[in-house]
């Protein structure tokens, strides 16, 4: 963790960022270049509107995009996730609906699941090291 990586609100002090996978419906292969960078312009300003930032976005496959986030503690990571799919998914089928009619009848664009990592520097076995080590000495 860097000094620029650490954030500060009025009674906070934070660095959390995060690895979230979207998997398009089906996992059917339906994301073109075009799709991907039109949802990397989204998924920023998305990011910039929950007080956050896009630090990496990126898709080496058809049916599923890596974003790598930074969001404020009081962004509720569920309601963020669930914000950016309906908004890029209205959005991108609307844009690119002829595209995504060949493959959804339905108005859908991305799986209801999704994966979310942190990114936190310290794994597990150091913080509890690091609890067991306070109180001692």
């Amino acid at each position: 963790m860097t000094k620029s990586s650490i954030k500060t609100l009025n009674h906070c002090t934070y660095a959390l960022s995060y690895h979230l996978v979207l998997v398009t419906k089906y996992r059917r292969k339906v994301l073109s270049d075009a799709m991907v960078k039109r949802f990397k312009e989204m998924a920023k300003v998305r990011c910039e509107a929950w007080g956050g930032e896009l630090i990496e976005c990126e898709s080496d496959n058809c049916d599923h995009v890596h974003l790598l986030i930074e969001l404020p503690p009081t962004a509720a990571l569920s309601d963020f996730v669930n914000a950016l799919k309906t908004g890029t998914s209205r959005i991108l089928r609307k844009e690119f609906g002829e595209q995504l009619s060949r493959f959804y009848t339905k108005p859908v664009l991305w799986s209801r699941s999704y994966f979310v990592s942190s990114t936190g520097g310290a794994n597990i076995d150091t913080v509890n090291n690091y609890f067991a080590s306070q109180g001692q000495g």
